[in-house]
Formats: structure tokens, sequence, C-alpha cells
């Protein structure tokens, strides 16, 4: 079974400012057919995961070109240019090269938070409750309405 990797667990950024997530497979993803069959997802605090990146580098519908997909072998990047509001949440790559399709697994999903104002919140990625932060005018939200 392949092992998926992210790096890093989580991220704290300011509004446009860029950010970029690392995602390393055990083995190639390269299938014999010369397709690389590795995918990013984004799942939004309260929503299902949805698709931004397939095929390493193709957008999915809808997806915003504010996200780039690169790399190749075991090595792959998710790049956001311009990092707003509404992209915080937990992103993870998947592949189906091979046999099962694997995912990366907790606690190594990337958790994103965007940072509107100072202070900073912390962002916590522990084990089965992903939750993150937003700071909106010095004060702080969690995900699970924790504030």
């Amino acid at each position: 079974e392949v092992v998926m990797i992210q790096t890093p667990l989580s991220l704290s950024v300011s509004p446009g400012e860029p950010a970029s997530i690392s995602c390393r497979a055990s083995q190639s993803l390269r299938h014999s057919n010369g397709n690389t069959y590795l995918y990013w997802y984004l799942q939004k605090p309260g929503q299902s995961p949805q698709l931004l990146i397939d095929l390493v580098s193709n957008h999915f519908t809808g997806v915003s070109d504010r996200f780039s997909g690169s790399g190749s072998g075991t090595d792959f990047t998710l790049r956001i240019s311009r990092v707003e509001a509404e992209d915080v949440g937990v992103y993870y790559c998947m592949q189906s090269t091979h046999d099962p399709p694997t995912a990366v697994q907790l606690p190594t999903q990337t958790s994103l938070g965007v940072v509107a104002q100072l202070p900073m919140c912390c962002l916590s990625g522990e084990q089965a409750q992903q939750s993150l932060s937003v700071s909106v005018r010095g004060r702080c939200w969690g995900a699970r309405g924790d504030g």
C-alpha cells in the first residue's frame, strides 16, 4: 500500500500571501500508461471534501486559477498564489495509481488558517479533530465553534 505524507501540518498566512503544501508518496505514482493519478482535495469547515486538482496539475471545474499543482514521481506540490479567507480548511493529497487508492491520513493532513488581522491564532491539527482558527479584528474563532 502506498503511503502518502504531507508537509507542513499547518500553515498560517495573511490574505494575498502565497502558500505551498508538499506531498510525498512512498513509491512512484507514474502509471504504466504514462499518467500520474495524484489528486488534491480541500475540506472546508463543516463541508465535504472538494476536488481541486487532478492528474497532478489539472484544475477541476470551477476551481480558481490561484491553485496550481506540480510534481512527478513521488514528490508533488500544491501552490496557492494569493491566499484568500475562503481557502481556510484541511488540504490533502490522494493517489489512485496503485491499488488500493490511498490518501494522506490524520494527523498528516495540512490545515490552512488565514489571518485577517493580528494577533495570530494558533492552528491545531491533532489526531481526529482537525480544527483551524481565523483571526478577525483581533478575535479568534475555531472551526468547532469554540471561540
